[in-house]
């Protein structure tokens, strides 16, 4: 069973998701480069893949354009159904806590639902009482797929442990559902 994560990263932050993403998946990273482009064997991956998990920062309230210009591209696969009935999930991070991701989220479902895929939700119960800190399992609360805060001023090593750790469990439970499915 093979899963590919693919993703765009600005700065360095949403690879070290994606990286513990795939960790938990035991999938193959897919970077999306800064001119929106994979490589023809990044597509045949994508094609063999039986899940693909999708990941993008959010920039401005939606996924950077880097990402869109990847989707626009999946068109040729969606006009053919090459990816249907796949396993799909998602994960988005930006500097704030809030950051918008949800939309980001949206967008990530929207596409995976257009190509005719499964949507696998983050499963986690949110860590919300008064004793949670950001080193807590879904500490941001997600549910429609992973959320991840990196704040501006930080690098990619100062990601809280709690997002890093629930990146991992995410990408278990894509990996378990995908092969429940295959």
């Amino acid at each position: 069973m093979s899963i590919a994560v693919v993703y765009y990263s600005g700065y360095g932050h949403t690879k070290r998701v994606a990286e513990n993403v795939a960790l938990g998946a035991g999938a193959d990273l897919i970077a999306i480069d800064d001119k929106g482009d994979i490589t023809e064997s990044d597509w045949q991956r994508l094609s063999e893949a039986k899940g693909i998990i999708l990941g993008a920062p959010t920039y401005m309230g939606s996924v950077p354009w880097q990402f869109k210009k990847f989707a626009d591209a999946t068109s040729k696969v969606w006009f053919t159904r090459g990816w249907q009935d796949k396993i799909f999930a998602g994960f988005s991070n930006s500097a704030s806590l809030n950051g918008d991701k949800q939309v980001s989220l949206q967008y990530l479902q929207t596409l995976a639902s257009q190509h005719g895929g499964i949507w696998v939700s983050l499963g986690l119960l949110p860590a919300n009482t008064l004793a949670a800190t950001r080193e807590d399992i879904n500490n941001l609360g997600g549910s429609v797929g992973l959320l991840v805060q990196s704040p501006s001023d930080a690098s990619a090593d100062n990601i809280a442990t709690g997002d890093l750790e629930t990146a991992v469990k995410f990408g278990e439970r894509v990996a378990f559902i995908t092969g429940r499915f295959n």
